[in-house]
């Protein structure tokens, strides 16, 4: 077993933004979309904002490549209904921040939109969800294909490749099960540990110099700081969801549905279900 490593999210915060730990960055990078990435620099942007306190409900990072491209990588702990909706915001928000005013739309920079989530986002069993948007013909099903001088002109081999492309990682879903160097990378995500025999790139530098150890005194107060704030965020709102998830079987015990059904429609289980309903009986 290897050691207890700083969760990402802190990472992201205090540690990854430092030149020097680009590496960790770029392998995870590297992993997930299946090429090279090398970091040219930390952008500046409004995910990019520092809290003052350490009691954060997500955190971002912008990073450009030596590609030119733009990666934004967001971890979300807490759920939002309209976290969808948020991931086409900041992208589309990128997408004007980062072209001048008169320049040719040729010029608009390649986006990744990277989500990393600790919550049910959507209904899905997989851990990794791409978005792979192409323009489809109506009456003959096939893919719009770019001309040969687009293709000379922007090097891409698809329509799709112009438009930012989006990923979702579902970290609770990962089964603890490392198939791949991604499976990796998902472990760390989940676990904040590094395997001894874990050969993923960037999480040689990870276990490196995320180690708990390696804080400073300061930064340790801050990073247990930080731990108990989610202690506390996630207690809150596991008891906020149980409650609400009461109210909705409530209200569903005056239709047909069986004991069975409400459970799967409130994520309670079957035992909480039926005590609950013997208890409105009385």
């Amino acid at each position: 077993m290897g050691k207890k490593l700083i969760r990402f999210d802190w990472a992201m915060k205090k540690r990854l933004r430092h030149k020097a730990n680009f590496g960790i960055l770029e392998g995870f990078l590297s992993e997930l979309l299946r090429f090279d990435v090398t970091i040219e620099s930390i952008l500046e942007s409004e995910g990019n904002k520092q809290d003052e306190y350490d009691k954060y409900n997500r955190v971002g990072i912008l990073v450009k490549s030596d590609k030119n491209e733009l990666m934004l990588v967001e971890v979300q702990n807490d759920s939002e209904v309209d976290y969808f909706h948020r991931m086409l915001y900041g992208v589309s928000k990128l997408v004007t921040e980062y072209i001048k005013e008169g320049e040719p739309y040729g010029t608009i920079k390649k986006i990744y939109s990277i989500n990393i989530v600790y919550f049910g986002l959507g209904q899905g069993k997989d851990y990794v969800y791409q978005y792979k948007g192409e323009f489809i013909g109506l009456h003959n099903n096939d893919i719009l294909l770019p001309t040969a001088m687009q293709v000379q002109n922007y090097g891409v081999a698809k329509v799709s490749d112009i438009f930012p492309k989006y990923y979702i990682l579902k970290v609770n879903n990962f089964n603890d099960i490392a198939k791949d160097t991604l499976d990796e990378w998902f472990y760390f995500l989940k676990n904040s540990e590094v395997k001894d025999d874990f050969k993923a790139k960037g999480l040689d530098k990870a276990k490196e110099k995320l180690q708990y150890e390696s804080l400073s005194e300061e930064e340790k107060k801050m990073y247990d700081r930080f731990q108990e704030n989610r202690r506390i965020e996630n207690s809150v709102t596991y008891t906020a969801k149980q409650e609400k998830a009461i109210e909705i079987a409530k209200s569903l015990f005056r239709t047909v549905l069986s004991d069975e059904e409400i459970a799967k429609h409130t994520g309670l289980t079957l035992e909480q279900v039926e005590e609950l309903r013997n208890d409105t009986k009385e």
